[in-house]
């Protein structure tokens, strides 16, 4: 949110405690349509998350070799109800 100094429905500002007259309330100011944030990335730090996306291998050998070891010494095994609600929850 912007402070406007010029603003005259700010009021005074002062650091004084007990500054402030005794019927003042807190009461919320309404909206204003010039209220709007802006975020801003830092553009190394984008960078550098797009260069390590594009040169992790599209491919993970380790995942690949682990169950090609699997498969050939006859250890991999499946979950047939874990497949069938995979493919439940996918399609629903």
């Amino acid at each position: 949110m912007r402070i406007n100094p010029f603003d005259p429905a700010a009021g005074p500002i002062s650091s004084e405690p007990g500054s402030q007259t005794a019927g003042a309330q807190n009461v919320p100011a309404p909206p204003r349509d010039d209220d709007h944030a802006t975020l801003v990335s830092d553009a190394s730090s984008v960078g550098s998350l797009v260069n390590m996306a594009m040169s992790s291998p599209e491919i993970r050998e380790d995942k690949v070799a682990s169950l090609q070891q699997s498969i050939s010494n006859g250890t991999y095994e499946l979950d047939p109800e874990k497949i069938a609600a995979s493919m439940i929850d996918e399609h629903a």
